[in-house]
């Protein structure tokens, strides 16, 4: 499978018009945080380095053919002193895929300073390396991203918080030591943070068949961090209804330090045939 950076190396056609590259997939369409990440490191080549993204808002509008490039367009739609936004359609066809707007924060700015605590959870050395214990329909699937480490906290050692309708806890991180590029660890957080979120929804029904895929994608950057080190994805999903699931998460570091925050609404249709159903391994 191809590394995160081959992943994000978006290539400049013309100005403020990058294309993302063409990778062996097994899945019906583009996998969201390929997408999302593709598109978010067009919009940071538009960009001073002095300005840091610290959130983005995304729609998946169609899915992505899978063997087949996408076009990302940027729209500088503003340049202040303290924060730039930028626009960015991803197009397959002449048509759009994927629409997102990202805003970037001068570095330094300084203010009021507090954070949830990381809940309690199972050490990710604990669990076992996911990839080993999968079936075989499962294992087809995390292909798609064999180059991250993925361990989801099972349902019994799980320490629930009271009150939550629906939670799921996941250590991950990326295989490979990454070069010390803030910009390249946000851009692969983007892309990792479209994996098992949806899945929290699952946890009430693990025998629900469902056709799912992601609709929307807010993220917000808080703290520096790696992805190659261990994060601590803290998922829950407070609403389903209507063939559809709001997911969050928070995502923590090894010291506790929350250094990103997530919200997704996803599909998750019932009654749908049987290739069209997500297999899930406690998330997805």
């Amino acid at each position: 499978m191809p590394s995160i950076e081959e992943i994000l190396a978006v290539e400049r056609i013309d100005d403020d018009i990058y294309r993302g590259g063409v990778f062996p997939s097994g899945l019906r369409r583009t996998f969201g945080g390929q997408v999302a990440g593709q598109a978010l490191i067009s919009a940071t080549k538009t960009v001073d380095p002095n300005f840091a993204v610290h959130s983005l808002h995304g729609y998946f509008l169609r899915p992505g053919k899978t063997d087949r490039p996408a076009v990302f367009l940027v729209d500088r739609i503003r340049d202040g002193r303290s924060f730039i936004t930028r626009r960015v359609t991803g197009v397959q066809d002449g048509e759009a895929i994927f629409s997102m707007s990202a805003s970037f924060h001068i570095v330094g700015d300084e203010g009021i300073e507090h954070q949830d605590r990381m809940p309690s959870a199972v050490t990710p050395e604990e669990l076992p390396d996911d990839a080993h214990t999968m079936s075989e329909a499962q294992r087809s699937l995390f292909a798609e991203w064999e180059n991250f480490d993925v361990r989801i906290v099972p349902r019994d050692q799980l320490v629930p918080v009271p009150g939550l309708a629906a939670q799921q806890r996941v250590w991950f991180r990326y295989r490979d030591r990454l070069p010390d590029d803030q910009l390249l660890h946000v851009c692969t957080l983007a892309y990792m943070s479209d994996m098992t979120l949806l899945g929290s929804s699952k946890t009430p029904h693990p025998e629900a068949r469902t056709q799912t895929a992601s609709l929307d994608h807010a993220m917000w950057f808080l703290r520096p961090f790696r992805t190659d080190d261990w994060l601590l994805y803290d998922q829950t999903s407070p609403s389903a209804g209507a063939g559809r699931a709001l997911t969050q998460g928070r995502i923590f570091d090894r010291s506790g330090a929350m250094v990103a925050a997530v919200t997704q609404e996803g599909l998750t249709r019932s009654n749908v045939p049987a290739d069209q159903v997500s297999i899930m391994k406690g998330g997805q």
